[in-house]
């Protein structure tokens, strides 16, 4: 017997089993496995579709705020020239645009309330080339900053936490301090309050704050700005970029990508996402292992025909090679039914959800408590690749003990109460 007439037999056994109660039920697990495999192959490309597409969000309004790059003097100091440094970068294709900046922590304070924040000096026009921040607030709020004003922009938190709006006086506490007969006085500065921003990120809403590079510079005693902000054409190329940028511009600067400076949240989001993998896996595993139990009730009601098919020169192998094929159609099938409703979910979860809440009156992501009130979702290759091996090869796994003990069926034993 060859593959053909097997892969029929296995086809037909597939399709077969709905006369008869024994048939029946037989038939009735059978789909339950399949069924099984699909939701645990759906659920798999769901979860991890979510998980992307809240990865993407939190780090669209991350690099809303953030550079690409960052090319920083190794000692902390002022770059010596800076414009010659970007206009190096610049030489790479990627990057297609450069901004300085002074950035340092230093101590906001108001009355009794005093809060830690990351001052950085900025040059508005230069900024907007970098940022999507900067440039939607370029010819608004960010406008105010002039040198010698003495102007600062909150992030919004910040201004909330500490009760001022556009108008209202704070002070800086720039670290370092002066020394006076006295002994060590800090050294302060009073600010006027010019304007707020809300990125949607919680980390810079509540602790980074703007004011003009020049202002900046004087007040925490830096020759020139410390350093310089890239922006690239490709995101995802940044920790590339800035291999070559390091080596081009040599060892006497830091060159930082925005993967390495936010280098714990994405490992707290990978190991995440990889224990959800693991997780959801199993599900699949055990519907996938329900195979078994279809396939051993199979034989067993099948060794009749078993019996025949070796009585006619079918070999144990073929044998194997019929219940083999039967499993692993159960597996392609459920395999190919979760595929396509996970993306069907996956790529309509903006439309499911809202639907779904309408109908419960619920609020899955209420605005007041998540900065995302909508339920993002990225199905990625990456992803949907791995799920559909791994569902197979457990079908296929699970198919290898039923059909070896089909193939171990003695034809006289089978025949003989028949």
């Amino acid at each position: 017997m060859n593959w053909p007439y097997e892969l029929q037999i296995g086809w037909r056994y597939t399709r077969a089993g709905r006369a008869g109660r024994r048939n029946g039920f037989i038939s009735f697990i059978s789909g339950v496995s399949m069924l099984g495999i699909a939701l645990g192959v759906a659920a798999l490309i769901i979860v991890l579709s979510v998980m992307n597409g809240f990865q993407k969000e939190v780090s669209d309004r991350m690099l809303s705020v953030i550079a690409h790059i960052e090319v920083l003097e190794s000692d902390g100091a002022a770059l010596p020239d800076w414009q010659a440094a970007a206009d190096k970068a610049r030489q790479n294709p990627q990057v297609i645009g450069a901004a300085p900046f002074v950035a340092a922590q230093a101590l906001l304070a108001r009355g009794d309330d005093i809060r830690g924040a990351i001052v950085r000096g900025i040059s508005p026009n230069d900024e907007a080339s970098v940022t999507d921040l900067a440039a939607r607030l370029r010819d608004t709020t960010l406008a105010r900053l002039t040198p010698g004003a003495w102007g600062i922009v909150l992030g919004g938190e910040l201004a909330r936490t500490m009760g001022v709006k556009e108008g209202d006086k704070v002070t800086i506490v720039a670290p370092g301090g002066q020394v006076t007969p006295a002994g060590m006085v800090p050294r302060l500065k009073q600010l006027t309050v010019v304007g707020t921003f809300d990125a949607g990120h919680y980390e810079y809403d509540s602790g980074l704050a703007f004011i003009h590079i020049d202002d900046a510079a004087r007040l925490f005693r830096v020759e020139g700005p410390t350093g310089i902000q890239l922006r690239l054409k490709d995101l995802h190329q940044a920790r590339g970029v800035a291999d070559q940028l390091q080596q081009a511009l040599g060892p006497g600067v830091n060159v930082r990508d925005w993967t390495r400076t936010n280098r714990n949240w994405f490992a707290a989001v990978q190991i995440e996402k990889r224990l959800m993998f693991i997780i959801l896996t199993l599900i699949v595993a055990v519907a996938a292992f329900n195979l078994v139990s279809t396939l051993v009730m199979t034989v067993t009601d099948k060794q009749a025909d078993i019996a025949i098919l070796r009585t006619l020169g079918a070999s144990p192998r073929s044998i194997m090679g019929i219940f083999m094929v039967q499993g692993a159609a159960a597996g392609v099938i459920g395999t190919l039914a979760g595929v396509t409703l996970g993306l069907l979910v996956a790529f309509n979860i903006d439309v499911i959800v809202p639907a779904i809440e309408r109908a419960l009156h619920v609020s899955f992501l209420p605005g007041s408590v998540y900065l995302i009130s909508r339920m993002p979702s990225d199905p990625q290759s990456t992803d949907i690749v791995p799920i559909v091996v791994i569902s197979l090869l457990l079908a296929f796994l699970a198919t290898l003990y039923p059909s070896w003990r089909a193939s171990r069926v003695q034809p006289a034993e089978a025949l003989r109460y028949e």
